[in-house]
């Protein structure tokens, strides 16, 4: 049991009555969207969890700015997790075991809880994906060792030098944050695209985000894969550098999401609406220039990510130096919380993710995916929620797919024919 779950309950008691007060001053300042009312909510509570990440802003915008209130749910709390592992445990446990109801998470991982693959003695907790929080803003990241390679997108030069290491009898590694996750994906698929077998070539290992900076400080690993803010913080302590955006892997690719219990679903599907459509005003406010200096400055607080302010702002904003000499402005692959469609949880982007943890082991291939697909994702549920909000009919898919996805090594995926991407691909398990 993670120990910001155990202490919750005493400081719930402590700030409740003051967060209650000021939640309604600071929701003032976001100029709501018109949206129907809708029926009372079965519950006014919710526990649910975040890692210290800039695409959990969706979340802890809607707590500081007391939208959860506005929209029936004044008791909602957003607890810190430690890791993903200890976020799955919480959301094994649920609420009632003095677990959580729901988080910011890797898109597999409902995936990987509902069909039992990462759970004790792997039985099944069934969960509901109900929004995406959030499209590109990860990187990848290489300690200083390898400044002279300025190494990119393409990681080819990358191979002679682990090559070498290896040779000479040293350890080479890896770390992502959770086995079959997005960075997990993105640093797998970086490297193969360089012909570097990340189980052969490379040993991969597991580091909570917030530790990253710290185990690459003292030589843990090579490189890593993860979200904001901790490879700027790796930049500006002059421990490594950036060697990628993740949108310049896959252009605008699918994130975190917000996903729940679906038992907590079931249960309350009035109130489960009502979380929803806070997480997705959120979002819209979350997006817009002229406030992500202040969605920077309520992440850095203590209670949230508990770093300075200056290590989120700049690639918030899309002003990436990447620690080589090269600084992009306005970068394209900015986090994006609404624009793109970003918070809509597109069931073609669940099954790239779940074709990919066939290429690695986590699935066989033999799985009936679209029913998994229909189980998991409630796009339904989202969609009702963005009606009650009278959210703008451009800014709403017509179809669960996005088409055929892109990536930077020329590959394709087209979710109508996923052994297809399987049979392109040069380094995989199957």
């Amino acid at each position: 049991m993670s120990e910001q779950v155990k202490g919750r309950f005493s400081r719930r008691d402590v700030i409740k009555s003051a967060a209650t007060a000021a939640a309604g001053a600071i929701a003032a300042t976001i100029t709501r969207p018109l949206y129907a009312a809708s029926a009372t909510p079965e519950t006014t509570k919710a526990v649910l969890g975040f890692i210290a990440l800039t695409d959990s802003a969706p979340l802890i915008v809607a707590k500081e700015k007391g939208l959860f209130a506005r929209h029936g749910m004044p008791d909602v709390e957003v607890v810190k997790q430690a890791s993903w592992g200890t976020t799955r445990d919480n959301l094994v446990l649920g609420s009632a075991g003095n677990g959580i109801d729901g988080a910011h998470i890797l898109t597999p991982m409902p995936y990987l809880i509902s069909t039992g693959k990462v759970t004790q003695n792997n039985v099944p907790v069934p969960m509901y994906i109900l929004a995406r929080l959030n499209l590109d803003g990860q990187g990848i990241s290489i300690g200083a060792e390898y400044a002279d390679l300025k190494l990119g997108v393409d990681a080819k030069p990358f191979k002679a030098a682990l090559d070498k290491k290896k040779a000479a009898g040293n350890a080479i590694k890896a770390a992502m944050t959770f086995p079959g996750g997005t960075h997990d994906a993105w640093i797998r698929y970086w490297l193969a695209a360089a012909g570097i077998d990340p189980d052969k070539d490379i040993e991969t290992i597991v580091v909570p985000p917030p530790q990253m900076v710290a185990n690459m400080k003292v030589g843990t690993m090579d490189c890593f894969c993860v979200g904001e803010p901790w490879n700027d913080q790796l930049v500006h302590q002059k421990i490594g550098y950036t060697a990628a955006n993740t949108g310049e892997i896959w252009n605008k690719h699918p994130e975190k999401s917000f996903a729940m219990r679906a038992d907590w679903v079931d249960k309350n599907p009035k109130a489960t609406i009502a979380l929803l459509k806070a997480v997705q005003e959120a979002a819209m406010w979350a997006d817009k220039d002229e406030n992500r200096q202040e969605v920077a400055e309520l992440c850095s607080k203590r209670a949230w990510f508990n770093c300075p302010v200056t290590d989120i702002q700049d690639r918030l904003k899309g002003r990436y130096d990447y620690g080589t000499g090269r600084v992009v402005e306005k970068s394209p692959h900015i986090m994006k919380f609404w624009r793109d469609n970003a918070s809509y949880p597109y069931q073609s982007h669940e099954l790239w993710f779940l074709t990919e943890n066939v290429r690695w082991g986590k699935f066989t291939g033999q799985e009936d995916f679209k029913a998994l697909i229909a189980k998991v994702n409630r796009e339904d549920l989202w969609r009702a929620a963005a009606k009650e909000l009278n959210v703008p009919k451009a800014q709403i898919p017509a179809t669960t797919s996005r088409g055929v996805e892109k990536f930077f090594d020329g590959k394709t995926f087209d979710p109508s024919n996923p052994s297809a991407y399987l049979g392109s691909l040069a380094i995989k398990r199957v």
